[in-house]
């Protein structure tokens, strides 16, 4: 037999990749674990932790996937952001987001420092903290066919989490930097308002025209073609500018919700195209997460996971009840957050690059907790649905349906 060509390793890898999703799905159907939760543990088993049985072609392509699957749902979340959604949901999302991510960076700052830990990890630490994983919770969403006002406030939240999560940690990078008499400060804070700002100004510059050609272009392929390319022309410029994909995107899908008179159309063709892509994101994300990260990080990395944790719940419950939000909303949504993966990542990768001297502290922290988070997270959000009355019973056995 001759020696297997990268050609060969490709088809045959995603071929199995796919199939492996596949199965992961339809044991979900039939257990309490959330689909994504059963991808990341199928991810994590075929990874370098345990069998490693991923080619090196897959750390290259990871990042890529990453891009288009997080565009694709940052693109799904702007279908909530219409003028009457935003009517209805629109200040207790701000004030339990605001509470959430506020509180959460608050108490892990303070805490960390009370417990010795050094000004500049615990402040980056509590800049990184209140970042979620926006594709955890939607496909937790989906699966289950969740529906209702808490489900709506909390696709609300993830869908603002960053932008507010990205703002703080400038701010608090910068302070670090002031902190330490380094040079950059300031170029932080820009640098964070220029990921924001530049994301809101492309994702209009695209989304004007996407919602204009929507419903002029026939159903069935063409839209599908113009869905895509769309959502992976503004993802790849986003990346390009050094803008945030998933506001972009994001802003891209609130400009086609509320303009276009066929809103609904491009939606459809995303969600038909977005579960492979899914599939391999979840898989992949599984096999990047390293279990002697968590180990290694040890006693920092449980504080941070606890004070995350309560942050979350207890910054939703202070905003919830400020302008009063039924119990039932403020008091679970913090936990339905729980799940946190990429944009965590990411800042831990900055600040290791603005402060080489502690990435070796702060990197197996965020990667070290990530195993818990993204593994626990869909679960606990799960539960936090079915406690809210947002899953149907027939969605919670066997017989439910993926998409």
């Amino acid at each position: 037999m001759t020696e297997i060509s990268l050609v060969e390793q490709v088809l045959i890898t995603f071929g199995g990749l796919f199939l492996l999703g596949l199965v992961a799905d339809l044991i979900g159907r039939h257990s309490p674990l959330p689909r994504v939760t059963l991808l990341l543990l199928s991810g994590f088993a075929i990874g370098p932790s345990l069998l490693d049985w991923l080619p090196d072609f897959t750390d290259d392509w990871f990042p890529v996937l990453t891009d288009i699957a997080l565009a694709m749902i940052g693109f799904l979340l702007g279908q909530k952001m219409t003028r009457a959604g935003l009517a209805e949901l629109g200040r207790p999302v701000l004030a339990l987001s605001l509470g959430e991510v506020l509180v959460t960076a608050l108490l892990v700052f303070s805490l960390l420092l009370l417990f010795g830990v050094s000004v500049e990890i615990a402040l980056l630490l509590a800049g990184i903290a209140p970042a979620s994983a926006p594709a955890a919770t939607v496909d937790v969403v989906h699966e289950y066919r969740a529906s209702g006002r808490f489900t709506d406030t909390l696709l609300g939240i993830v869908a603002i989490d960053d932008a507010w999560g990205l703002l703080l940690f400038s701010l608090l990078l910068a302070i670090a930097q002031a902190q330490t008499g380094q040079q950059g400060a300031v170029d932080s804070v820009l640098h964070g308002g220029w990921e924001i700002g530049g994301a809101l100004i492309l994702g209009l510059a695209l989304g004007l025209p996407m919602a204009y050609i929507t419903g002029r272009v026939r159903p069935g392929e063409p839209t599908q073609a113009e869905a895509l390319g769309l959502v992976m022309l503004g993802a790849g410029l986003a990346e390009w500018l050094n803008v945030s994909y998933i506001l972009t995107a994001m802003i891209m899908g609130a400009m086609v919700a509320n303009v276009a008179h066929h809103h609904d159309r491009p939606f459809r063709a995303i969600k038909g195209f977005e579960w492979p892509f899914m599939i391999l994101f979840f898989l992949l994300a599984g096999a990047a997460l390293h279990l002697d990260a968590l180990l290694q990080a040890g006693a920092l990395a449980a504080a941070y996971i606890g004070l995350r944790t309560a942050g979350l719940v207890i910054g939703a419950r202070l905003g919830g009840r400020f302008i009063g939000i039924e119990p039932g909303v403020r008091n679970w949504i913090g936990l339905a957050l729980l799940p946190q993966a990429g944009v965590a990542i990411g800042m831990t990768l900055l600040a290791g690059q603005r402060f080489p001297e502690i990435r070796d502290t702060i990197l197996p922290v965020i990667l070290g907790s990530t195993v818990i988070f993204e593994l626990i997270g869909p679960v606990i959000t799960r539960w936090t649905l079915i406690r809210a009355g947002d899953i149907p019973s027939s969605s919670t056995h066997k017989g439910r349906s993926g998409q």
